[in-house]
């Protein structure tokens, strides 16, 4: 029998003799968990060698199972084993916003879960914890922005303007802006404000770790009724907005596989060619975040349409190229100016 099945099996008969007053035969319960009574003795046997503080009475010529004390547990046991799992796969998930108000909601809460419970449900929990993990991935370390973050959610939950000092990557530069902050969005490695820039006078993005300073206002604001968030934010390939851009690109059989495997965008229309092949379109905002996406590819993607993003990505490719081309014999790189 499958370990995982063990495990699930066994949550199921703690859900349901802390649930039952009176407690359950072991006929019962095999008839709600559709195995044998022979296998639920098992189960409960393994229970109480674990440390459930688990018993049986006698009525009516009958054995009734029941968990002592269960009144007193206060955690809702209602949980399924995939819920919890859930539980904890989103705190792994949530490493990279550790020592924000984000990942520490989310202690907190298995932690109130935890602090309900005997040792012994503790230990099952970990157990149940070990069933899933997300893995260790590139991340940035959002610990430092913490205090940015709070206040940011702040804002956008009592609707209060901001400012803010803000630093552009592409200018290299800092600059003071007034935000009306609409959304908190995450794309891929990054967290990025979404909101209404008074210096533009036009709804920008601003990724939080560039945020060197904020202070919550007083004044007051209110996204527009006609304000779309999802429309806004819809040909993005990522975050960053632009004209609405048709892009063809071809991929080569041997990465064709790994496109098919996930939705890149919900424009994405894929063809698949006789030589095997595939080709890929979409509409996109802007040429910036998709010609990052090719060059990832390599040589297994040519870009077919529109001749603009086509000359990007040849520019990149030339200048990388060129570094193992013309690289100086002490490896050091020399920027163009």
């Amino acid at each position: 029998m499958a370990r995982g099945d063990q495990l699930s099996r066994q949550w199921k008969i703690i859900q349901t003799l802390a649930a039952a007053t009176y407690g359950q035969t072991v006929p019962d319960l095999a008839g709600r968990l559709g195995c044998t009574p022979r296998t639920v003795y098992r189960d409960l046997e393994a229970l109480q060698a674990g440390g459930f503080p688990i018993t049986t009475e006698t009525r009516d010529n009958h054995s009734y199972w029941r968990i002592l004390n269960a009144g007193r547990q206060q955690v809702p046991l209602a949980f399924t084993i995939p819920e919890l799992m859930a539980l904890y796969f989103g705190k792994d998930m949530l490493r990279t916003y550790r020592g924000t108000v984000f990942y520490e909601a989310i202690d907190s809460l298995l932690s109130k879960i935890k602090a309900t419970l005997p040792s012994a449900y503790i230990d099952y929990l970990d157990r149940i914890r070990n069933r899933v993990d997300a893995g260790p991935a590139p991340r940035k370390d959002y610990t430092r922005f913490g205090p940015i973050i709070a206040e940011l959610n702040r804002a956008i939950i009592d609707e209060k303007k901001i400012r803010m000092v803000y630093f552009s990557m592409g200018r290299k530069k800092e600059s003071r802006r007034t935000v009306h902050p609409y959304r908190l969005r995450h794309v891929e490695d990054t967290l990025y404000l979404v909101g209404y820039c008074a210096l533009r006078k036009e709804v920008r993005t601003f990724a939080v770790d560039r945020i060197k300073t904020v202070a919550v206002s007083d004044d007051e604001f209110q996204i527009p009724e006609g304000f779309d968030m999802q429309a806004f934010l819809q040909d993005s390939f990522g975050i960053y907005q632009g004209p609405p851009v048709t892009v063809q690109i071809r991929f080569l059989k041997s990465v064709a596989g790994y496109i098919r495997e996930r939705i890149w965008h919900p424009s994405q229309q894929l063809s698949d060619q006789a030589d095997g092949t595939l080709i890929f379109t979409a509409t996109v905002a802007g040429i910036e975040e998709i010609s990052h996406w090719i060059l990832r590819w390599g040589g297994g993607a040519q870009v077919l349409a529109p001749d603009e993003l086509r000359q990007a990505v040849s520019r990149q490719v030339t200048a990388m190229a060129s570094h193992y081309r013309d690289a100086p014999a002490d490896g050091h790189l020399v920027e163009e100016s």
